[in-house]
């Protein structure tokens, strides 16, 4: 695109200086090259993940009597979700209970007895054990019966319910996933050649094909332990508020990491003209009038419209960058317009034109 304008504009640049008088000056436009802030954006590809997640599934054999959620609900902490038949295991309580209950009688009858001297020790002692193996029974069952309704480890949101009720369940069948989508984990890779700079705290905005209006922006949350011996790079997780529940783990998301800001010299990458493999810009060199002579640059980092020049311009010395395929080594310029827009450039361009024309009129006027 900025080819095609600097194409353009050498065209009409040139029209306008065809109808002068031929040693007039080439009418460019034209930028300083000037430092500013710079930051070398780094893209990623990263995939979400919920800040909790959990798949519930049954330890035990059983039937489905009850489900305590519906699709999509937000549950709290503690919940229960599913519960399973525990017929037989509400009789083994009751059994248990029971027969703690005669257990305790007993030892209640001997301790009456030692009181009075009546008893034997051992017979006390003896149902005394009794009582507390019943009690670590009735633990076992209540255990057991806690395994037939399960419930929310945390504060979060189910998805789609794939059982039913009355349907036979076995150990390790999966019934419910529970997420917690408030916050979610973003990983994405980075060149490990990058370590020096990542630290948690820098800024970073992804994007996803689901939104593709919307800029999220997190920072860095932290850095992996382990560098992959293969691809040689580095697993960065940031963190991504997700309070009205847009994103979803497993989306992929295009990160765009930002390193910390340096100073960086920048031109217009209009001003850019290849010469083979090198890269060069027409210098315009100060006098009465300015002229242009061909300086070799190198580049660094690009950005939209602009490019970092690391060796060859200094700060403030002027260059062409509309018209540059005008112009030949030595010739006289005129700068008629410096820092333009690529939005003003048409306006630039019109102004001339008609101020050209109006000095050819006055000129055949005169004649």
């Amino acid at each position: 695109m900025l080819l095609r304008l600097a194409a353009a504009a050498a065209l009409l640049l040139g029209s306008l200086t065809s109808e002068a008088q031929t040693d007039a000056p080439i009418a460019v436009i034209g930028a300083t090259a000037s430092a500013s802030t710079w930051q070398d954006p780094v893209e990623a590809l990263g995939t979400l993940k919920a800040d909790e997640s959990v798949t519930l599934s049954s330890t035990l054999t059983g039937t489905v009597s009850a489900i305590n959620f519906e699709d999509g609900d937000s549950v709290a902490a503690g919940q229960w979700l599913v519960q399973l038949d525990d017929d037989q295991a509400q009789a083994e309580l009751r059994a248990a209970q029971a027969l703690l209950g005669q257990r305790q009688s007993a030892v209640d009858r001997a301790q009456q007895l030692q009181d009075r001297n009546l008893g034997v020790r051992a017979t006390l002692e003896d149902n005394a054990a009794l009582v507390k193996q019943s009690e670590a029974e009735i633990d076992a069952i209540r255990a057991r019966l806690a395994d037939h309704r399960l419930q929310a480890p945390f504060a979060g949101t189910v998805g789609l319910r794939e059982i039913s009720i009355g349907a036979l369940v076995t150990p390790g069948t999966e019934l419910v996933t529970l997420d917690k989508l408030d916050t979610m984990k973003l990983d994405f890779t980075v060149p490990a050649t990058l370590l020096s700079v990542l630290h948690p705290g820098l800024t970073l905005s992804a994007t996803t094909p689901s939104y593709p209006q919307r800029i999220f922006r997190a920072q860095v949350a932290t850095l992996g332990t382990r560098i992959d011996p293969v691809s040689r790079s580095l697993v960065v997780r940031a963190n991504l508020a997700n309070p009205q529940g847009r994103l979803l783990p497993g989306m992929l998301m295009e990160v765009q990491l930002n390193q910390p800001p340096r100073q960086a010299l920048t031109i217009p990458e209009s001003a850019l003209v290849p010469d083979g493999e090198r890269q060069t810009v027409w210098l315009i060199e100060p006098g009465q009038p300015p002229h242009v002579t061909r300086r070799e640059v190198t580049t660094g980092e690009r950005r939209e419209g602009e490019v970092e020049v690391t060796a060859g311009l200094d700060d403030g010395q002027r260059i062409v960058t509309h018209g540059t395929l005008k112009v030949r080594e030595g010739d006289a310029v005129e700068l008629i317009a410096e820092n333009v827009g690529e939005g003003d450039i048409k306006d630039v361009l019109e102004r001339q034109r008609r101020a050209t024309e109006s000095q050819a009129t006055e000129s055949r006027d005169r004649d």
